[in-house]
Formats: structure tokens, C-alpha cells, sequence
């Protein structure tokens, strides 16, 4: 068995241990103590950004928002769906998630900050859905609606944070969220919003119907 290599320690905004590391040959990060994100499996997010182009449909220059950049798997799945006229904006709040992506971890995702079509705001994602216009938005932050890493993801999820995330989406665009576990609680919130909303759940190994089961909550707004 390979020993554990630590390739970075620092600390979130609010002051958490943030580790970088490699563990039984995959790259874990872990906030906390606790594991955050990993590379083994990532099939679910590739599912997210599917379900969000099928959803969408026929747009030939989607603008689109990735909350959370995590190992780099939503944005290269959002750029690999929506083709070459999509515009992509990737927000993160923690630098050195984007300083990994530019370093030890680029290649896991094949350099997707390299790509022309995507711009990088560091920084809290509210701030880009202050902004509006989004045709697509694609939620990746943290381990979902019910698992807070900061404080800040706690207010993004709640009820006023989620209108505010439907207020963001264009007449016909589409909120895809992505979550650890699944929540009815959650999916209610979304619909008081004004979304139509579908549940998938689908295996971290997607297409296989292998690995943990993981919840996408897919929600559109009217026309």
C-alpha cells in the first residue's frame, strides 16, 4: 500500500485546516479533517451537466455559471456538454482550490482553466448571481444543501438564497444542483421558488451504475 503523501496544508476563510493530499493513489482534499471532494469517482458530476444541456435545449451560446470548482470535473463536464459557443464562469471561494487547479491537480480534468470559453471569479459565487442573465447554472459547492463547510454555503442553500439563485436563471434556463444525499426539504425550497424541479439520483461512477448514490436536484424556470 502507498504511504499517504500530504501535498498542501492551509485554511479556509474561516480559519478551517484545508489538506491536499494523496490517499491510497487518488487526491483527496479535506477540510477540517474531514474529506471534502476526491478524484476517485466523478461520473455524477459529468450526469449534472448532461442532465442540464438535455434539460436546457437547443441554445447555441449558453452563458453558464459552475459554483464551486472543486477538482475541476464540473467545469470540464459543463465545457464537454454545451460545445464551443458556451461562455462558462467557474466560481470559488477558497484560492487554493484554484491554485491546485493550476497545479497538482490540472491534469485530472484535462486543464479545463486553460480553456478560452472559461473566465475564473475567485470569490463567493453570490456575487455572480448578483449579476443575472445566466442560462445555465451549475451548483457544486460543498457536499450539498445539508452539509455546510462554511457558513457562507449555509446561507446559499436556505430559502432566501435559493430565490436568489432562481432569480439568477433566465426565463427557460436551468438551476442544477448537485448533493451527497438526497433532500426532499430541499427540492420543496426550489419549487417555492418558482422551478419546476426533478430529482435524479444517480451512481458516482455514472453511466455505470457504480460507486455511492449521489442526488441531483435538475430545476428549470418558465418562460
Amino acid at each position: 500500500m502507498k504511504p499517504r503523501e500530504v501535498i498542501d496544508r492551509g485554511k479556509t476563510p474561516d480559519g478551517s485546516p484545508l489538506e491536499l493530499a494523496i490517499e491510497h493513489g487518488h487526491y483527496i482534499i479535506r477540510v477540517g479533517g474531514a474529506p471534502l471532494m476526491s478524484s476517485q469517482m466523478h461520473g455524477s458530476e459529468k450526469a449534472m451537466a448532461a442532465f442540464a444541456h438535455e434539460e436546457l435545449g437547443q441554445h447555441t451560446a449558453p452563458r453558464i455559471l459552475v459554483g464551486g470548482l472543486g477538482m475541476g470535473f464540473t467545469l470540464r463536464a459543463a465545457l464537454d456538454a454545451f460545445g464551443a459557443g458556451a461562455s462558462v464562469t467557474v466560481a470559488e471561494l477558497l484560492p487554493a482550490i484554484i491554485d491546485y487547479n493550476r497545479g497538482p491537480l490540472a491534469h485530472l480534468a484535462e486543464q479545463p482553466l486553460d480553456d478560452p470559453r472559461v473566465s475564473v471569479y475567485a470569490g463567493d459565487v453570490r456575487q455572480c448571481l448578483k449579476r443575472g442573465g445566466w442560462d445555465v447554472i451549475l451548483m457544486d459547492v460543498d457536499n450539498g444543501p445539508d452539509a455546510f463547510t462554511t457558513e457562507d454555503n449555509r446561507r446559499l442553500y436556505s430559502e432566501r438564497g435559493v430565490k436568489r439563485l432562481s432569480g439568477a436563471v433566465n426565463p427557460g434556463g436551468v438551476l442544477a444542483l448537485w448533493s451527497a444525499y438526497p433532500s426532499a426539504r430541499f427540492a420543496d425550497r426550489i419549487r417555492r421558488a418558482g422551478l419546476r424541479c426533478r430529482i435524479k439520483t444517480v451512481r458516482a461512477r455514472w453511466p455505470l451504475p457504480k460507486g455511492p448514490k449521489h442526488t441531483l436536484f435538475i430545476a428549470k424556470r418558465g418562460r
